[in-house]
């Protein structure tokens, strides 16, 4: 296992390398630039100025120049370097924010799993029934709605016209600290991305179900007199839970894009709305950290989901 997880570790750096030069190499060709909103004609700067300013950012050097210093202070130093937006150190700026983000990703992947696999589950034991077509029409429905189209309509009904639930923030004035608060703020956002995330987690457990409930050993568990709840959840549920493992790993990307829209939908203080703030603020070693955070979680989500089988399933083994 030991070796397995070093090669996976070996074979993410190119990976990981081929990501950030990539989105170095676009925010480099971009026209205007940091500068471009520091020297606007509300704040007229002489050439000579503007060049010492592009020369204290080290934005005067190619956008390659500028990439190996960067990686060159991520792999000396562990520095990400620091924001052009308040010359904070980005990494200080990522670890404020990122608590929110994990609440948001991890409470949304939570509630999916609850409500999914029930579905699927119940969905393939009772194929072709009225529940079984409710299942398909609701998985399609949550394949095709925007997620951030969704966060705007649950702020309509339940915060401006209900008047349920707050629309946006982490927290109210004055609870800052209260965890019950903190769940009022978070329903809408977890709902909104829980809702988008059903479709693909509903079809494959259902579909694996299904594969699973065609298996020899199923029929001669029923020929054993066994009760078909004992079939379905001792014996097929395990085997049928192999692609939706698969799955969280895959499904990563998505929960951690449909986070960062709904992070600034929602007004939450998080990775996603720190680094849309940063794209406009064109404060370009924020973006980057963001990236390669990002980066980051979706390649140790396929780790965990590869180790997840050997957890799942004793014939696999990874030497």
């Amino acid at each position: 296992m030991t070796t397995f997880l070093l090669r996976r570790i070996a074979g993410a750096l190119p990976l990981l390398l081929t990501i950030t030069v990539i989105s170095y190499a676009m925010m480099g060709l971009a026209p205007g630039g940091p500068t471009a909103l520091m020297t606007h004609e509300a704040r007229a700067m002489s050439p000579a100025a503007r060049q010492h300013l592009l020369a204290t950012l080290g934005l005067d050097k190619p956008w390659y120049v500028q990439y190996f210093y960067w990686l060159n202070a991520l792999v000396v130093h562990g520095s990400l370097g620091y924001s052009y937006v308040d010359n904070r150190p980005v990494v200080a700026k990522i670890l404020e924010k990122l608590p929110v983000t994990i609440e948001l990703i991890g409470l949304s992947l939570i509630v999916t799993l609850l409500i999914a696999i029930p579905i699927g589950v119940t969905a393939a034991r009772y194929r072709n029934s009225l529940f079984d077509h409710f299942s398909s029409v609701l998985s399609f429905a949550a394949y095709g709605i925007p997620v951030f189209w969704l966060g705007i309509v649950l702020i309509d009904v339940f915060s401006l016209h209900l008047r349920w639930l707050p629309a946006a923030g982490i927290s109210s004035l004055g609870h800052e600290h209260d965890p019950i608060d903190n769940l009022r703020h978070m329903v809408l956002p977890v709902a909104t991305l829980s809702f988008v995330s059903l479709a693909s987690w509903i079809r494959y457990q259902r579909g694996a179900m299904l594969n699973v409930l065609a298996e020899p050993y199923i029929r001669t568990a029923r020929s054993k007199g066994l009760s078909e709840r004992v079939v379905i959840y001792r014996h097929a549920l395990r085997n049928a839970l192999m692609p939706t493992i698969t799955l969280l790993g895959l499904s990563l990307p998505s929960l951690v894009g449909g986070a960062y829209f709904l992070e600034y939908v929602f007004s939450l203080p998080g990775m996603g709305y720190l680094g849309i703030n940063s794209v406009f603020t064109r404060d370009y070693p924020t973006v980057m950290g963001i990236t390669l955070l990002s980066a980051i979680l979706v390649v140790a989500g396929n780790l965990i989901a590869d180790l997840g089988y050997a957890v799942i399933d004793p014939r696999v083994r990874y030497e």
